[in-house]
């Protein structure tokens, strides 16, 4: 179709597609969508090859957080079954993360709980990137520890950590029904000090919450003009217990689809499928990695993934394979002369001098209030799919690895 032909020559030369046009693919049919996951697929490959690069989650502290962020199972008030457990020694850590960089990851997430690490916290969390590093040379470490105060990301890369996460999660519009006790102009202030430091900016989305098309658009929009180098696309896992746990929007075509819009926007980052795709992509996983060049290992923070070998023989079977440690993420363009973790110098997430962001009205092609999508009259509004099944079989509470004593999953 025009539309896909068009989204690939923009997505070659790292050009914005216009608004509509990202409002077009989330708006394509499942009659369609092998047809999106092909086209998204070229823009993959000609920036990333057949590469899928591993990470590895560490949750250095798990639960009782402060903030009531309504789609997580750690939140104020949670009522879901999860593991709580204070700050892992930096020993602990390590040997964490050393099952998953045995599994083939190349970079390890540490990730606490809170609304953001006290100065003392800095402290720890260095002390577990000094411990880590010591015994991996060539690892890559990512700190996710909330909102950042000042002078707390250059700390952090003082003492050898590569990048920063912290999600936007959902369009600026709707952040405040999702969570009260922060603002989404806090994630962005964080997001610009981990950029300030130095330091290579990871920040992502939660797809599948109640929001719309357009919320997606947006929030992938605000994700491009912040320039990060990795965007995690989570997919909500709804937790007994926590206010979202009734959410089920997302079939597996819904995700590619979701997958494929962010490589159209962001053609030359590592786009990463994060939590959620055991459950909501399922037996259509080896697809999304047409679309998405990293994933993550093994478990998540508080509920179990896929076996960590079956996540190897899926990019085997796939035709895929795992990046190794010595190998640069980034095209050439981003990598930094450093590591690879990426320079901000150039144009970043595709060229922000070529087209705009499109029309912000709700009308025209790509809106959904006639079904009308750009390039392709087959297409159905994605507000007429049928509500997806709830697989709470799918969702499993972490028992194992980091807080426990049992083997962790890598």
């Amino acid at each position: 179709m025009d539309l896909l032909n068009t989204l690939v020559d923009k997505g070659l030369r790292r050009e914005l597609p216009t608004r509509d046009e990202a409002l077009a693919v989330l708006a394509t049919s499942d009659d369609d969508v092998l047809d999106v996951v092909a086209a998204a697929g070229k823009v993959r490959r000609h920036w990333f090859g057949r590469r899928v690069k591993l990470n590895y989650l560490v949750n250095l502290k798990s639960g009782l957080c402060p903030e009531d962020c309504s789609y997580c199972s750690q939140r104020l008030g949670s009522k879901a079954g999860i593991l709580k457990y204070t700050w892992l020694k930096p020993d602990e850590a390590s040997r964490a993360a050393a099952a998953g960089l045995a599994g083939g990851a190349k970079r390890v997430c540490l990730v606490a709980s809170g609304r953001g690490p006290t100065d003392r916290d800095v402290d720890r969390v260095s002390d577990t990137i000094k411990a880590i590093k010591d015994q991996n040379e060539n690892v890559e470490v990512c700190a996710c520890l909330g909102l950042l105060s000042d002078g707390q990301a250059e700390r952090l890369r003082e003492a050898g950590a590569d990048a920063y996460n912290h999600n936007l999660n959902t369009s600026e519009g709707t952040y405040g029904e999702i969570t009260t006790t922060h603002t989404y102009a806090d994630r962005v202030d964080t997001v610009q000090k981990a950029h300030a430091a130095g330091l290579s900016a990871c920040s992502g989305l939660i797809a599948g919450m109640g929001e719309s098309d357009e919320d997606l658009v947006d929030v992938v929009y605000a994700l491009r003009e912040l320039d990060p180098d990795s965007v995690p696309v989570n997919f909500l896992i709804p937790f007994e217990g926590t206010p979202l746990a009734k959410e089920w929007n997302l079939t597996p075509q819904r995700c590619l689809r979701i997958l494929a819009m962010v490589r159209f926007v962001c053609p030359d980052v590592e786009v990463r499928i994060a939590g959620g795709r055991e459950v909501h992509l399922r037996t259509l996983q080896p697809l999304a990695l047409n679309l998405a060049n990293s994933i993550f290992l093994g478990d998540y923070l508080t509920s179990e993934g896929q076996a960590g070998q079956a996540d190897l023989e899926m990019i085997a079977d796939a035709g895929f394979e795992v990046e190794n440690a010595g190998e640069v993420t980034l095209p050439e363009h981003r990598a930094s002369v450093a590591g690879g973790c990426g320079s901000h110098a150039e144009a970043g997430c595709g060229s922000h001098d070529s087209a705009g962001c499109g029309s912000q009205t709700e009308s025209g092609c790509g809106s959904h209030a006639d079904g009308g999508v750009c390039g392709s009259a087959a297409a159905v509004p994605a507000s007429a799919a049928a509500p997806a099944e709830a697989r709470t079989d799918l969702v499993s509470v972490r028992r194992r690895g980091a807080g426990t004593d049992l083997a962790p999953n890598a």
